[in-house]
């Protein structure tokens, strides 16, 4: 049997064959909705889309929203719409992947959602795994499953999600944003609809903006686990992440969002965590061999937490900096 914290996380390692023999929805009703955003993804959205189409059954819906696309992804959901009238086209104006998604979410009926990235797709089976899953544990906010992940050369890891203790908000709010001993990634995870409408993701972010939604479900509601791998994400250079300008301003707007959407007991975190987001520009200065500004960044760490600032791993690194190594 899972185990059960005073929160009402939930702790799942595998699949088991019993179930609740209650129905999860009414006929008609929609239990999961997958909302794949894309955004000049044509050549690769095709396979997302067959992922998903595949296991298609009338509890589910799948929602795709063009992110003002200019190559061919019009062509591609037309054609594909013409097949498939079951496909929910939502269009949009380049907003970023976060509008996207919260437009997807909104339009959505199902219980819960999924978010694919449109270069990613389900595994066979991934949706019935989901939904025995839910049958199990019909009150769960989040469903973390395992994921394969695709290297640029070919190399695949299976990559399984961490546990999730018994543990209060506080706890593991400090255990996903401080310690990452928490993992949450689209595509292999399944979030509750309703918690997602409370928590949109920050439009005013162009990467990152998953983190502050992740944090509020976490603590927001029970939290099931599974080994089961459910996607095949595929990793290649993301453009967004090694832009450096205005990323000071960035840092700051993560943590005002990031911490917007956590209950009181968790804003003693707040400062660590600034110091967490000012080491990360410290370790991309010195990478890039900007030395005085990561000295600088990392002062500004030091000033926010000296613990988190003294933890080995940055530790080390600013040994090497100040020996001009």
């Amino acid at each position: 049997m899972p185990a059960t914290n005073q929160s009402g996380r939930i702790e799942e390692d595998k699949l088991s064959p019993e179930q609740d023999s209650s129905p999860l929805t009414q006929a008609g009703e929609t239990l999961i909705s997958v909302i794949i955003p894309t955004y000049n993804y044509a050549h690769l959205l095709p396979r997302a889309l067959a992922s998903v189409l595949v296991q298609m059954a009338a509890d589910v819906e799948l929602i795709v929203v063009d992110d003002g696309s200019t190559d061919a992804t019009n062509e591609v959901l037309a054609s594909h719409a013409a097949r498939y009238p079951q496909l929910q086209l939502l269009d949009q104006v380049n907003a970023g992947a976060a509008a996207a998604r919260n437009h997807g979410i909104r339009a959505a009926r199902g219980r819960y959602a999924l978010l694919l990235d449109a270069d990613d797709e389900l595994l066979p089976g991934a949706l019935a795994c989901l939904r025995t899953l839910l049958e199990k544990h019909p009150t769960a906010g989040m469903l973390l499953g395992a994921q394969v992940s695709v290297y640029p050369d070919g190399r695949e890891r299976l990559r399984l999600p961490k546990p999730v203790p018994l543990a209060s908000a506080r706890q593991l709010a400090k255990r996903y944003l401080l310690e990452k001993r928490v993992s949450i990634s689209h595509g292999c995870s399944l979030f509750r609809r309703d918690l997602l409408l409370q928590r949109p993701y920050p439009e005013n972010l162009r990467g990152g903006e998953d983190v502050a939604v992740f944090a509020h479900l976490l603590v927001s509601a029970p939290v099931t686990v599974t080994c089961e791998p459910l996607a095949r994400i595929h990793k290649h250079p993301d453009s967004l992440r090694h832009r450096r300008d205005g990323e000071e301003e960035r840092a700051r707007v993560m943590v005002s969002e990031v911490f917007a959407g956590l209950p009181p007991e968790c804003q003693s975190l707040r400062r660590r965590y600034q110091a967490q987001r000012y080491l990360s520009l410290f370790r991309t200065a010195l990478l890039a061999g900007e030395r005085s500004t990561a000295r600088r960044y990392y002062r500004d760490a030091f000033r926010l937490s000296p613990w988190q600032a003294l933890r080995g791993r940055h530790l080390r690194k600013v040994i090497r900096l100040l020996a001009g190594l």
